[in-house]
């Protein structure tokens, strides 16, 4: 584990949703250097499920070290979170650094998510996360090392993450966008960075999600808190960063990872955002136990189809085939998809591709999934009648040569 350097003795810290979870971990973390920590959060009364409270944090922080301030607030309250800064700044006589900890998660689909639970996440998750930096901002300002860390993940815009539930992902990645904007706006006064987790880590909310035996694919809150510290300790300089938990520690010479597992050696959950897909998170919590609760809808043939190819594309894929290709596909899975083979590490979906498609395939969508998994030919379903090509040939024929990549690659 990451040693503590005494760096943050007598800094502030203002940490939202610090009651418990990965917030409590930064806070006792903190502590140990002999900081100040303010435990903002809603729990003032022990809950019937979740062990906590703002009090009881408070108490461990100060066991460990640390100096605390137990501020009992709604982060979507303006007036409370002015309070709760006001009564920092006259207790601490400033505040150095800001953890936008605080969050809501409901994964469900559009339909199945009342406007209650849109309203909470994006309450605490986004407004929570711009109201807690713009009334700490001018304090921040005065400080000679001032970040503000928001618990939230790299700007993944692959539709996988977003297709079945659109509100957390919105949520969530307005606290992104904070990230984005505030440390352009303050760069060079103020360090705006994100960090994220690689796998699962046992949190109230990861029970919730996966059940009572989510626990053995899980890392503790103790890698968020090391690669919290990792970054707060370093100078303003780098900032509008997305950082990963075990890229910030590899990189700081912890290599030893498996000293963070729940059960080491067991095999864990990857988190949400990332490389994984969705339904790959899913299916690896069902062999090791639990429950799903979270499992996504299969997708339609055509959705996986596409979800293969996202995993195909790279930079030299690109460099070889230099085309943009738009499919318009009829049958029971109809609708536009695109594979862009022109720009960057290429990039596929649905609807209209980005830039003018140089090819344009016309077929039914069951043909058009098994010409991608290799059981049709696309010359073959051309010369039949079920594909119907407008533009480059030489351009069709390079993605049929991706086509048998991918099919002997089996994804």
């Amino acid at each position: 584990m990451l040693q503590n350097t005494g760096k943050l003795a007598g800094c502030t810290l203002f940490i939202t949703g610090a009651s418990r979870g990965i917030g409590k971990a930064i806070a006792l973390k903190a502590a140990r250097d002999g900081a100040n920590v303010v435990v903002a959060a809603k729990t003032a009364t022990p809950h019937a499920k979740l062990q906590g409270t703002v009090y009881s944090a408070a108490q461990e922080i100060e066991a460990v070290g640390g100096k605390a301030l137990a501020c009992v607030m709604d982060v979507r309250d303006e007036k409370q979170v002015g309070d709760a800064v006001a009564l920092a700044v006259s207790k601490f006589g400033g505040i150095d650094i800001l953890v936008n900890n605080a969050s809501a998660i409901n994964l469900t689909g559009t339909l199945d998510t009342p406007m209650k639970k849109v309203d909470l996440m994006l309450g605490i998750n986004l407004r929570g996360t711009y109201l807690a930096s713009k009334l700490c901002l001018p304090h921040l300002l005065k400080s000679q090392n001032p970040h503000i860390l928001n618990l939230s993940p790299p700007l993944n815009l692959n539709p996988v993450w977003f297709k079945n539930h659109t509100a957390y992902t919105m949520a969530k990645y307005g606290m992104s966008m904070c990230v984005l904007g505030m440390a352009e706006e303050f760069r060079g006064r103020v360090a705006v960075n994100a960090l994220w987790p690689k796998t699962a880590i046992q949190t109230a909310a990861m029970e919730m999600l996966g059940g009572a035996d989510v626990g053995p694919q899980c890392r503790t809150p103790d890698i968020m808190a090391d690669a919290a510290y990792a970054i707060l300790t370093q100078d303003g300089c780098d900032t509008g960063r997305f950082l990963i938990d075990e890229d910030v520690l590899r990189k700081v010479g912890i290599s030893d990872l498996d000293v963070y597992a729940v059960k080491p050696g067991h095999p864990l959950l990857p988190d949400f955002f990332l490389d994984e897909e969705p339904e790959g998170v899913a299916k690896k919590l069902e062999q090791h136990g639990g429950t799903a609760a979270f499992k996504m809808a299969a997708g339609n043939p055509v959705e996986q189809t596409f979800a293969s190819i996202r995993k195909f594309l790279n930079e030299e894929t690109v460099k070889r085939t230099q085309g943009v290709y738009r499919f318009d596909l009829s049958g029971e899975n109809h609708g536009t998809w695109f594979v862009d083979l022109k720009q960057g590490a290429g990039l596929a979906g649905p609807g209209e591709p980005p830039i003018k498609a140089d090819v344009v395939m016309a077929m039914d969508s069951a043909d058009f999934a098994l010409m991608f998994s290799g059981q049709l030919k696309p010359t073959m379903a051309f010369m039949s009648g079920k594909l119907r090509i407008q533009g480059d040939m030489t351009l069709a024929i390079k993605l049929e040569k991706m086509m048998a990549a991918m099919s002997k690659a089996k994804l």
